[in-house]
């Protein structure tokens, strides 16, 4: 992860927990290895689903629930605003921008051949104006999701990491009591 200045510079985590770890209990069968099927071997008809817990016994809190209830949370809600804030406008503009080269090309030719410098003529610039925007965009982008999102997005990254843990030992200490109490 990069390296970052500022203010808050020192209580950035360096170790991006969706790198290290893998999804624990995900297309692994029962007693199995990972990936194996219900023939034992991995390949076509693996259990791709997560685990469940124990019919009857209580309902344990899945990473499908930690997800659900993260995509519920105000700031995952501020994140996907600030995203569509951005991105909706963005691709509004690009995207009319380039449709009035189309059309100006096609219904007015002689107005695109107008020479502008020498033999560079007004389709020239618009069509380089094309690139350049797209370039413009890209940046724009990525400034906006650096400034805007990516902070926030990062600590709903560390919350969800965070209750997984907690759901994985919650889990252990139940597998563990069930284990004792026979």
């Amino acid at each position: 992860m990069d390296k970052h200045e500022g203010r808050d510079a020192g209580t950035i985590r360096l170790d991006d927990p969706w790198y290290d770890a893998l999804a624990v209990g995900w297309g692994e069968g029962a007693g199995a290895g990972a990936g194996a099927g219900p023939g034992g071997s991995a390949g076509e008809g693996a259990e791709t689903s997560p685990p469940r817990s124990a019919p009857g016994g209580p309902h344990a809190p899945g990473a499908s629930d930690i997800y659900l209830e993260v995509q519920r949370s105000a700031a995952f809600q501020e994140v996907r605003s600030r995203y569509r804030g951005f991105v909706v406008p963005a691709t509004a503009g690009f995207f009319l921008w380039y449709v009035a080269y189309v059309i100006a090309a096609t219904t007015a030719p002689g107005m695109m051949a107008r020479p502008v410098v020498g033999s560079v003529n007004v389709a020239l610039l618009a069509g380089l104006g094309q690139f350049l925007s797209t370039f413009v965009l890209t940046w724009a982008y990525a400034r906006h999701a650096r400034l805007r999102r990516d902070r926030a997005a990062l600590d709903l990254r560390w919350t969800v990491f965070e209750q997984e843990q907690v759901r994985r030992a919650d889990a252990g200490e139940r597998t563990r009591a069930r284990g004792a109490g026979r």
